[in-house]
């Protein structure tokens, strides 16, 4: 089998353990150099493709590699920039082939979720038109947990057990001066259209009356009354409240308790605030002292409290992505597969990309309750092995250490290109 070049890029918001999964993807790369010659990074995503901003990863170090398995972030630069229809935007797609074909690249391999896999299949098929051979995977990432066929999606591990320990731990804040101070405390995370970082949060409770008390999924429409009784009751049985809400929290119109108004780069609806605004909902209607957090890109940038389940998927399906490909496999992902509940096992299969692209995969109503404010013993046991384990990074001077990469730039060989 002849040689070719492999190109790897991030797309989309970054995840604790993304790196890890860059980091499968170049070792395995590196492990095969019969079939793989040099590894080149897109930077900030499918943006470095179109426009031949290429970042040699053959001249990082194996040692620099190994530390983005702890590094958050994402190494080489993520977008959120989803590429159009091919009919309208054919240009586009005609200038990654031209990039490719430039630097002989076969081997396409991109990190990111559900727009990402529409992407990467998009490609694969236009690469196929044009009688270019170019093998296009997918590898799993988000923290929204929304991929379909993965048991879980890389990413989601991490966030869920910062979210279930951030709401512990605030809780016994709240708690200890519930009695003359805060009754209230609500505890915004993210989760557009699927609920279940929310619904880690109900991790931080083991038994009845512990919080947090009541958790808003966008899977039910919020309504205000019920919402309110729920939090009056709390307060009254145990002193205070404990919310955890996610940012797409909706009323029964679908529309969100906290619509911005504006749309990224995506097209998805900007959301401004849910937290500060159902807050206010609980002050207005009933009086309570209150505070709020919003996790934001904490719940995402933890790493020093990374699941160690959640780094280990992300890195297999790293080398996994590489493994399908040299196999010859075509428009695919590698998909995490749970094998067994108790103990707790799992391994990597393949799944076709045209079944997962722009696919969303929410809560099961078996996993909320039958009140619509909390998880049912069926979630926990799901969430439950997905935030088992510590992978601490290596610390120094108290801080946790991150890699430190040259991200040496690759000459240009086209004609500049204007997105």
């Amino acid at each position: 089998m002849a040689q070719h070049n492999a190109f790897y890029a991030q797309s989309g918001g970054v995840t604790a353990v993304i790196n890890a999964s860059a980091c499968g993807v170049i070792e395995a790369c590196r492990q095969a150099p019969e079939q793989i010659g040099k590894v080149y990074a897109g930077h900030n995503g499918i943006i470095g493709a179109l426009t031949e901003d290429l970042i040699d990863v053959s001249q990082e170090s194996d040692e620099a590699i190994a530390a983005l398995r702890h590094t958050p972030g994402g190494a080489f630069g993520s977008c959120r920039y989803k590429l159009k229809d091919i009919d309208t935007h054919r240009a586009q797609y005609e200038r990654l082939i031209e990039v490719f074909k430039a630097h002989d690249i076969r081997y396409f391999f991109y990190n990111g979720g559900g727009d990402s896999a529409d992407t990467c299949l998009k490609i694969s098929q236009l690469s196929e038109k044009l009688g270019y051979p170019l093998t296009a995977i997918h590898v799993p990432k988000t923290v929204d947990n929304d991929l379909p066929i993965t048991d879980n999606s890389p990413g989601f591990g991490s966030v869920a057990k910062y979210i279930a320990t951030s709401t512990r731990e605030a809780s016994l804040d709240i708690a200890s001066m519930c009695a003359t101070s805060t009754k209230v405390f609500v505890l915004e995370v993210m989760g557009r259209h699927a609920g279940w970082i929310a619904a880690a949060g109900g991790l931080a409770g083991e038994g009845e009356g512990e919080p947090p008390h009541l958790i808003i999924f966008p899977e039910v429409a919020f309504n205000r009354k019920a919402v309110m009784a729920r939090v009056e009751e709390s307060v009254k049985q145990y002193g205070y409240c404990v919310i955890v809400v996610s940012e797409g929290a909706r009323y029964e119109d679908g529309t969100f308790l906290a619509d911005a108004g504006n749309t990224d780069a995506f097209g998805h609806r900007q959301l401004g605030g849910v937290a500060p605004t159902l807050a206010g909902m609980i002050k207005q209607d009933l009086g309570y002292k209150y505070h709020w957090a919003v996790a934001d890109y904490l719940q995402r940038a933890a790493r020093h409290l990374a699941s160690k389940t959640d780094v280990e998927q992300a890195y297999a399906v790293g080398r996994e992505a590489v493994a399908l490909a040299l196999a010859g496999k075509n428009s695919m992902m590698p998909a995490i597969r749970r094998v067994s509940q108790s103990p707790y096992q799992w391994d990597v299969i393949s799944a076709p990309l045209a079944q997962i692209a722009n696919q969303e995969k929410f809560m099961p109503r078996d996993f909320i309750s039958e009140s619509g404010f909390a998880i049912t013993q069926a979630c926990r046991e799901y969430l439950s092995p997905l935030i088992q384990g510590e992978d601490f990074p290596p610390f120094e001077n108290g801080l946790p250490k991150v890699a430190k990469l040259k991200l040496a730039k690759v000459e240009q060989k086209l004609p500049t290109f204007t997105l």
